[in-house]
């Protein structure tokens, strides 16, 4: 059995750890796309928008609406990836960890 020591030790250590993962998910860059290209979002997987392009062809008043809703498609996207870049990233860092199935960390 280990001393409360040694599991204060690990706690901290996984704490640490937490922390460099934390800072490392925004060093991710994920694009969400929306309309064959047409409108991208770089965001970084903690979700911080980083970039919206989108095509000249769009810009013309009579295609506001569907520019609206492809911007709103491309940042969704953009937000799944971060997601699934964040999941995978602590993933890593808690595959060692005793943890009970489906339990998710407060991120």
């Amino acid at each position: 059995m280990k001393s409360i020591e040694d599991i204060m030790a690990m706690a901290q250590n996984v704490q640490d750890e937490l922390q460099k993962a934390q800072a490392n998910l925004d060093t991710i860059e994920v694009e969400g796309v929306s309309g064959g290209g047409l409108v991208r979002v770089k965001a970084s997987a903690k979700g911080r928008i980083m970039s919206v392009a989108i095509d000249d062809s769009l810009l013309a008043p009579s295609e506001k609406g569907m520019l609206e809703d492809l911007v709103a498609a491309a940042f969704n996207d953009a937000r799944a990836k971060a997601d699934a870049a964040s999941s995978t990233e602590m993933g890593k860092l808690t595959s060692g960890l005793p943890l009970p199935p489906g339990f998710k960390l407060p991120f």
